[in-house]
């Protein structure tokens, strides 16, 4: 039997609680994590894996929808302590977690750094200095928009860039699932684009929304905010408006 889980991990971050929903796809010989979080979280994970009854040890597959350091933060932590998984990400997005070149939010964030005004230097080089800290791992198994894979019931990959441009999405045909990474988020119980602040390509982002208009999409997981069901086709139009 396929099964989904979307893991729902909280955490204090500078003061603030925040939540982010990896999603566990498993079936008979399967099972696959999508998107690992921040660095330093796979106990998290694992603890929140271990309350819904899923062992860890069963893992075959990561996918990272991005390369962002929450997305990817725990990658190395995954592959050093569970060596039989399989890493898979965009084909665009490989150079970035492999660490063959820099991190596109790292380049951001120094780019804009000059600018800031010097009460922000202070908290914008601890920015720096935790996205350098992530660590890069090996990816086996290059995606690519289009891919389509039968593990658990069925799946597509589906590139959604603009948020980055590596970014893929993946979606799940049996129960009608989007796993949309960034590429959408939920704010104040409202479907939205990711935040424009980082976002490197808001008109790459509204594309890949009308994109997503294409497919029979009756479940959206946004890995900020969660799960959204509410008149979907609508909601998509709306954002990009």
């Amino acid at each position: 039997m396929n099964k989904l889980y979307v893991l729902e991990i909280n955490f204090e971050i500078n003061g603030t609680m925040e939540s982010i929903y990896p999603v566990l796809l498993s079936s008979e010989n399967e099972m696959i994590l999508i998107d690992c979080g921040y660095p330093n979280f796979l106990q998290l994970i694992e603890e929140c894996a271990s309350k819904n009854t899923i062992d860890l040890e069963k893992l075959t597959k990561l996918i990272i929808t991005h390369h962002d350091f929450d997305h990817m933060g725990s990658a190395a932590d995954l592959k050093s302590k569970y060596p039989n998984i399989k890493i898979l990400a965009s084909s665009k997005d490989e150079k970035y977690i492999n660490g063959k070149e820099k991190s596109l939010r790292l380049q951001q964030a120094e780019s804009v750094y000059n600018d800031l005004p010097d009460d922000r230097k202070e908290a914008a080089l601890t920015f720096q200095k935790l996205l350098e800290s992530v660590d890069n791992v090996d990816v086996d198994i290059t995606l690519n928009d289009g891919d389509i894979f039968d593990w658990c019931g069925g799946m597509e990959i589906v590139e959604t860039p603009g948020h980055m441009p590596g970014h893929i999405s993946i979606y799940l045909k049996e129960s009608k699932t989007l796993i949309a990474g960034d590429a959408l988020v939920i704010l104040d119980g409202k479907l939205a684009i990711a935040n424009p602040q980082y976002t490197l390509d808001i008109s790459e982002a509204k594309k890949s929304i009308n994109k997503l208009l294409n497919y029979d999409i009756q479940k959206i997981i946004c890995y900020h905010g969660g799960v959204y069901q509410e008149d979907i086709k609508k909601s998509l139009i709306n954002i990009q408006k």
